[in-house]
């Protein structure tokens, strides 16, 4: 009967496999844009945790497994023939976080400075995860450089940090915490 451990050892020279089979080093870019989205996939875990409002749970949801398959799709070495049971970025998707964005701004005061992040944990954990998001695109978009990467991907990832800056601002207001803004000096 064959063992299921979770450990390989085939990582233990420095390098990790891609779908393909191929190896890379484990600082290629690639692997820091996919590893990055693992790490904003868990910073959305830690946000749904903290919230009880079910249908934004549920959202936030979505959006996990949404940046699992973008992480799969990074996983992919060419994007020309990808596995048929991971499906492409669709305009629809970077669309939703859109239209989520505007829902939540239109309950929100308007913004005219910069924000220091704070005064909750929940505030907090959101200012984080935009940061990693932003983490990820960049490595995304430098990856794009040299190996083609899906348009919507890019996008949708832009649009997900000006999404998690919102939903700071909503658990504030939510939260009748004051923003403190940031004045230049």
């Amino acid at each position: 009967m064959k063992e299921n451990k979770v450990y390989t050892k085939t990582g233990d020279d420095g390098t990790t496999g891609l779908f393909s089979g191929k190896r890379v080093p484990k600082h290629h870019t690639r692997i820091k844009a996919y590893g990055t989205i693992d790490e904003l996939v868990a910073w959305l875990g830690l946000i749904r945790d903290h919230i009880t409002d079910e249908s934004l749970a549920k959202t936030i949801f979505k959006i996990q497994n949404e940046l699992m398959r973008f992480a799969s799709l990074l996983a992919i070495e060419s994007q020309k023939n990808p596995p048929k049971n991971i499906a492409d970025i669709k305009n629809e998707e970077v669309a939703f976080i859109e239209k989520e964005i505007d829902s939540i701004t239109e309950q929100l005061p308007p913004l005219r400075n910069f924000i220091i992040p704070g005064g909750h944990p929940l505030v907090s954990y959101t200012h984080l995860a935009r940061c990693v998001c932003r983490r990820a695109e960049r490595f995304i978009t430098a990856l794009n450089e040299t190996d083609p990467v899906e348009p919507n991907m890019i996008a949708y990832i832009n649009r997900l940090s000006d999404y998690l800056f919102t939903l700071s601002r909503k658990f504030s207001h939510d939260l009748g915490i004051s923003e403190v803004k940031w004045n230049g000096n």
